[in-house]
């Protein structure tokens, strides 16, 4: 076996053998052109025998000179094989440089020496730089050429034929690839692309042949078996027409990775893959203050509740990105904070990561881990929030989402954390379930604490998660996988989504912008039909709605809305510097009497379910936000009135759990 070093060390070797070829191969050169450049302004090598020997000192200042400056830029460090037009501009900028130098070392130092003989003539030096341009180019570019040409020869078999939706920088790259490398047995026949201006136009050897709409007559009129999407910032409603367009021509759909995990080096994007749900939902990338956050968390303890969970774990992960000294990981399930934990260390391996296996509602644990970590920023991100789940669970909901969240800005207040980060959600507005109001107690709680003390105490409020465990994704997936059917509550209903790495950005960008007391509130887009996403997930799979796999509708469950909301009829929304993240100034909330609380432990411990609920919707109205109307609007707001048409609401609003 030949070791990692050793093949290194045999390329390196081959590389310096290869540039010594060239360096041997340039000194014949540099000798000959001057005599080939002399011999054409001339009209033939007869006639050079009068300027032979300036012909002679100027090869040899242009030996020097060429050589020196071909070094100089590099050019006998770099591998031919994959030159580009980067090395064609270098090559350009070399032979320039030493046909300048060259010219100027013959007329200011050679001519005043050597008078015997007559001078070359001037339009000798230019043809002299000219042939030196042509030769350096194509005696570098000829193992690139010889390739190409030992390929299309040789052939590779039968090949795919595609088209690539996306004539720029992105699809540009594809088209390069695939043709450098006919391994891949994909022929790129064409580009789609709505900019009428490059309609007709070739790239990269490549004819722009229409748009996007076009492509069900080109992959019909080019016997096309593949559309890729090379088209990274692209908003989801693109995909998903692109999609479309390439299921009614039977062709498949693929594409290249987001510019999220582009930009972040996790992927190449060269690397092609099939259309996925996320792109279906992809929205502008988000440009996020990365400077501010860091400024958050950069050579700091940071301590994340619910850190086994989707979001916990994500919030790790770009934390430790930041450059965080220390990351507390606080959960309760064993199981996935060994698997998050071990993630993150492969990842991040200078970063001290610290599990802590613990429940957040044992008060006296909590505090002890707060005091001994002492940690300057916390994120809260430990709840209960499946809906139907603690509609069944309701003391369950109450000692984890209020008791917990009570224990947790305790210790915090204890210990002296600066800046506290509740991860709230869009079912604390106007709540109709008891996960819900829950959660918009817990709100109450970060924002009761923020008044007291002064410090960054906020909430993040934002909608569902793509791909969170539990959530409907994973769910349909996996009833399609065993057949069917998928099961819709109710053909209506809608949610605003994210993806965990998004949703977790701008959490931080919230955490950044909070000054206390603050509820943020992420722009969620538009809201998507469930039914929606489930007949793209069944076509994702190949398979056809109805034939393969059937939608069956079940109803809403109790505490379900049709639609959610994300602000409540009193709150008072205001934008904020970032505009994807809006503020909620609430003004002080009513919070429970030390009566009500005895009572909210009374009934969870005496498990009147009954009488909970009843206290729930007591506190519930006496906040802010929890006495609003049903329908009101869900998105942006200009002086605290909507900006857009209203999602409209059931007319009646249920209590609690009803």
């Amino acid at each position: 076996m030949v070791s990692t070093a050793g093949r290194l060390e045999a390329r390196r070797s081959g590389l310096m053998l290869r540039n010594r070829t060239y360096l041997l191969l340039d000194l014949v050169a540099w000798a000959l052109i001057p005599l080939a450049a002399l011999g054409l302004v001339l009209g033939g090598f007869a006639a050079e025998a009068p300027y032979l020997g300036h012909a002679a000192w100027f090869a040899l200042i242009g030996a020097v000179c060429k050589s020196g400056a071909l070094w100089w830029f590099g050019l006998y460090r770099r591998y031919w094989r994959y030159a580009s037009i980067d090395e064609l501009i270098l090559i350009g900028e070399a032979v320039a440089v030493s046909g300048l130098t060259v010219a100027v070392l013959y007329g200011l130092i050679l001519g005043p020496w050597v008078d015997a003989v007559p001078r070359l003539p001037g339009a000798a030096l230019i043809a002299d730089t000219l042939l030196t341009l042509f030769y350096v180019g194509l005696s570098r570019f000829a193992p690139r050429l010889v390739d190409h040409l030992r390929v299309r020869l040789k052939g590779v078999g039968p090949q795919q034929r595609v088209l690539v939706a996306g004539a720029g920088f992105a699809g540009t790259m594809i088209a390069r690839e695939l043709q450098a490398n006919p391994q891949h047995r994909l022929e790129v026949v064409g580009f789609v692309d709505d900019d009428r201006a490059k309609l007709g136009n070739t790239i990269q050897g490549v004819p722009v042949l229409g748009g996007r709409h076009d492509i069900p007559a080109l992959a019909r009129d080019y016997a096309v078996s593949e559309v890729i999407i090379a088209m990274p910032t692209a908003p989801g409603t693109v995909i998903r027409e692109i999609r479309d367009l390439c299921e009614t021509a039977r062709v498949q759909a693929k594409t290249i990775p987001g510019v999220f995990d582009i930009l972040s080096g996790k992927v190449s994007i060269k690397r092609l893959r099939d259309v996925e749900i996320d792109d279906l939902l992809r929205r502008k990338p988000v440009e996020t203050d990365q400077r501010a956050v860091q400024e958050l968390v950069r050579g700091m303890t940071v301590l994340v509740t619910g850190a086994g969970g989707s979001i916990g774990s994500e919030i790790c992960r770009q934390v430790a990105a930041l450059g965080a000294a220390e990351i507390v990981l606080l959960g309760h399930g064993e199981n996935s904070l060994f698997e998050a934990i071990q993630d993150l260390l492969r990842e991040f391996p200078a970063v001290r990561f610290t599990p802590v296996v613990a429940d957040i509602r044992d008060t006296a644990r909590t505090r002890r881990i707060f005091s001994t970590f002492r940690p300057h920023t916390v994120f809260h991100a430990a709840a209960h929030k499946h809906v139907p789940l603690m509609e069944s669970n309701p003391e369950e909901a109450v000692t984890n989402n209020v008791f917990g969240t009570t224990s947790v800005v305790a210790a915090a207040e204890a210990s002296g954390v600066s800046r506290f980060v509740f991860i709230s959600t869009d079912k604390a507005v106007n709540p109709q379930n008891i996960m819900g109001a829950t959660k918009l107690l817990a709100e109450q709680l970060v924002h009761d604490a923020a008044e007291r003390t002064g410090r960054a105490y906020v909430s993040v409020r934002f909608g569902n998660v793509l791909a969170s465990r539990g959530s409907v994704v994973p769910v349909f997936k996996k009833q399609i996988i065993q057949g069917g059917p998928v099961t819709v509550t109710h053909p209506e209903v809608c949610r605003y989504f994210m993806t965990i790495p998004e949703a977790v950005q701008l959490v931080l960008q919230a955490a950044a912008l909070g000054r206390g007391g603050e509820t943020f509130v992420l722009d969620m887009g538009e809201p998507v039909k469930i039914v929606d996403l489930a007949r793209d997930l069944i076509r994702l799979s190949g398979l056809e709605v109805g034939r393969d796999v059937s939608i069956v509708f079940t109803g809403l469950r109790p505490g379900e809305k049709l639609t959610e909301e994300l602000f409540g009829e009193a709150e008072d929304v205001q934008p904020t510097a970032h505009d994807k993240v809006f503020v909620v100034r609430n003004g002080k909330g009513v919070m429970p009497t030390a009566q009500r609380t005895s009572d909210l432990q009374k009934a969870v411990t005496g498990g009147d379910a009954i009488c909970l609920r009843h206290l729930l919707e007591d506190l519930v109205r006496a906040c802010p936000n929890g006495d609003g109307k049903p329908g009101d609007h869900g998105g942006p707001r200009e002086n605290g009135k909507p900006t857009a048409e209203p999602h409209r609401m059931p007319s009646e609003k249920p209590a609690i759990g009803a």
